[in-house]
């Protein structure tokens, strides 16, 4: 894949927090593109996890194909060693058909799999149940103390409150010795590539996450996860999906309904800004004002001097054109 040059293989990725509108860009490019959309979002994995992950209905994808959707049952877990096998055959069928791959979402690990050389150490279920069972018990943010001590940069780079990925990260340290840090990528393609992110001003940002929690509720939210519910449940990685993880509180009787919609909007907004922060890091994406009226035309000029050649090194892509910071 790597040796692809030409511009079909030129993969189109759409990056950024959450409700910035990642999924219409990567639709109206796909569209103007003559490409077909590859998921980068691990929780639209799911399959009837529709309405919490914002998924774009059947109707509204206007005729573009979408890409690694709806693969798993909500009972497995995901994992982005797998991920990465998936989408690496889905960017091979693209470009074999002469389709553009517009991958889309805001996974930042997802995106780096797919992307960029990524190893996956292996891993020890014991271990990693001891260690999962320390984050329910003592809740994340002993582990990251630990992880910290541990591995500073790595712990700087995952939020106090993301269980799943500090667990994984102790995992890594207790079997190989190494610090985690040392196995994330370089910001060096091995599938060609270019990044536009989606950002906005965060007072803006913060009322689209509000926007965005009352939709879902509206959308029937609750009713989708009692519907999962009555068909076995939620997996440990499904269920601590934003949204799903207060609704499944509600359900369970630690949340009233007004709790478990205003922690949703808290959670989300957290989720947006540990998003800016990886995307923020990696100095390749090209960021775009998510307001912009020209936002379209914008992506596409930057998509036609990529496959010119014609931008910027990518080790000096403007991060400082990041809005709110």
């Amino acid at each position: 894949m790597s040796g692809q040059s030409s511009s079909t293989a030129l993969v189109v990725a759409v990056v950024g927090p959450t409700a910035t509108g990642k999924s219409d860009l990567g639709i109206e490019l796909a569209l103007a593109l003559g490409g077909e959309v590859v998921n980068t979002d691990a929780m639209q994995l799911y399959r009837g996890m529709d309405v919490g992950t914002a998924k774009v209905p059947v109707a509204e994808r206007r005729g573009v194909p979408h890409h690694l959707l709806d693969v798993l049952d909500p009972l497995e877990d995901a994992t982005v060693a797998d991920y990465q096998d998936w989408g690496r055959a889905a960017l091979a069928d693209l470009v074999t058909r002469g389709r553009v791959p517009v991958a889309v979402g805001g996974s930042g690990l997802y995106v780096r799999a797919l992307l960029d050389h990524l190893d996956f150490p292996g891993t020890d279920p014991a271990l990693r149940a001891a260690l999962e069972a320390r984050a329910d018990a003592e809740g994340p943010r002993a582990l990251h103390g630990e992880l910290a001590a541990r591995d500073p940069v790595a712990a700087e780079r995952i939020g106090p409150h993301n269980a799943r990925r500090i667990v994984r990260a102790l995992e890594v340290i207790a079997l190989t010795g190494r610090p985690y840090s040392s196995a994330l990528p370089e910001h060096v393609y091995e599938v060609p590539a270019i990044q536009i992110g989606l950002d906005c001003d965060r007072a803006v940002l913060d009322e689209r996450v509000a926007g965005r929690v009352a939709r879902m509720w509206a959308g029937g939210l609750v009713d989708e996860v009692d519907r999962l519910l009555a068909a076995g449940g939620l997996g440990r990685t499904a269920a601590r999906a934003v949204g799903y993880a207060q609704v499944l509180a509600l359900r369970a009787g630690r949340l009233s309904e007004r709790q478990a919609y205003d922690e949703t909007v808290v959670a989300t907004r957290r989720l947006a800004r540990r998003q800016m922060g990886w995307f923020g890091r990696d100095p390749r994406v090209h960021w775009l004002d998510a307001q912009d009226p020209d936002l379209v035309a914008h992506a596409r000029d930057l998509v036609e001097r990529a496959r010119a050649g014609a931008l910027a090194d990518p080790g000096s892509a403007p991060t400082s054109r990041r809005l709110g910071t």
